[in-house]
């Protein structure tokens, strides 16, 4: 059986214990119940993809740290079963709450081959973390992290969020030092975004751009003071620790997708599974198809999306001379507003653009005029 080579493999675990306030993800509190059975749908849609070899893993979801001992140890047999070990791809990523980041599991998951790990811990402060819904405590992931350097693990992300309501600028930052004194490879901070249909949207809650602002210049300079390389919009890391994962999305690279809601880019084509977690065991079960939607950009579309998820990479885009000549009028609309830079064939966000990335990339988006 000739193999297909594949750049990254991503498995969705939609499983939350407790929903969080802001979040818009495809994730589901309260059906525990069915993680069994899931795990079971999963191996039946990876059987179909057997041939295929990727260089990275990245479980991601809702909170794949909540799944028991033995349900990781059937997720991992899912994986090995059909695309070899853990240890065989070259960055194999877990995410993971401090609450459900037990010893037991972190040991499990170190001997199975996974090299790292993906925090979620958001603020450092007790009374946001309530007000956002986490259910963890700043000790609880002070206790995890700690766990995790003595299981070994070398390669660890901590995520978190700017403009959290009733967190102010210096507790942020108060914050942030705090975790740079920790010294992990990866640091994420993400900008709040308040999505329709989350809890933060039916109350009201809007997010500060200034503070927001405020919060992202102090972060790019303490970082980069710190010895960390900003090198996505929202990703700081130690030089050689970049997600390998997820700069393969930014430079539209293939990856498949298995699970609910989980997303596929193979062959130029993109498609989704569906977000339901029960329609998507049924449809496992019954032989039929997951997929829910998919598309296949051609022309100045394709090449827009090609261009924008570039331009998410601080370190620019190289332009084929068909995009520069699809986009010229575009580019010259974000060079005039300062927005972008141009060296030959490189476009970069400028510093300014960085803020206002999603100003940016719309010029990159159909339809076109």
């Amino acid at each position: 059986m000739s193999e297909i080579t594949c750049g990254g493999l991503y498995l969705h675990l939609p499983f939350c214990r407790q929903k969080c306030q802001y979040c818009d993800f495809a994730s589901f509190a309260g059906i525990q119940e069915h993680i069994d059975t899931y795990l079971s749908a999963l191996a039946l849609e990876a059987q179909s993809y057997k041939k295929y070899r990727f260089d990275t893993l990245y479980v991601g979801g809702g909170t794949p740290s909540l799944l028991s001992v033995e349900q990781l140890e059937k997720l991992c047999g899912v994986v090995s079963a059909n695309f070899g070990p853990i240890s065989s791809f070259s960055e194999s990523t877990l995410e993971a709450n401090p609450e459900s980041l037990s010893v037991e599991k972190l040991h499990f998951l170190h001997q199975q081959g996974f090299n790292r790990l993906s925090i979620g811990l958001q603020s450092l402060d007790n009374s946001v973390l309530k007000r956002i819904g986490r259910i963890h405590t700043a000790e609880m992931f002070l206790s995890a992290y700690e766990q995790a350097r003595k299981t070994g693990f070398q390669n660890i992300n901590v995520d978190l969020i700017a403009g959290l309501p009733g967190h102010s600028e210096t507790q942020f930052l108060t914050g942030l030092k705090k975790v740079i004194s920790l010294a992990p490879q990866h640091i994420s901070v993400y900008a709040l975004q308040v999505e329709e249909g989350t809890p933060f949207y039916r109350q009201g809650v809007q997010a500060d751009e200034d503070l927001i602002r405020r919060e992202w210049e102090q972060t790019h300079f303490m970082l980069e003071e710190a010895g960390y390389t900003h090198y996505e919009i929202s990703n700081f890391a130690r030089p050689g620790y970049e997600s390998k994962h997820n700069i393969n999305y930014w430079r539209n690279g293939e990856y498949l997708g298995l699970g609910s809601a989980a997303a596929s880019y193979q062959r130029g084509a993109r498609r989704s599974n569906s977000p339901a977690v029960l329609e998507y065991i049924r449809r496992m079960q019954t032989q039929q198809s997951p997929v829910d939607f998919s598309e296949e950009l051609t022309g100045k579309a394709k090449e827009g999306e090609t261009i924008m998820l570039g331009l998410r990479l601080l370190g620019g885009v190289r332009l084929s001379a068909r995009q520069q000549q699809l986009f010229s009028a575009e580019i010259a609309d974000l060079l005039r507003l300062g927005l972008v830079e141009q060296k030959a064939d490189l476009l970069k966000l400028t510093f300014e653009g960085m803020f206002l990335a999603n100003q940016a990339f719309m010029a990159f988006v159909g339809p076109f005029a």
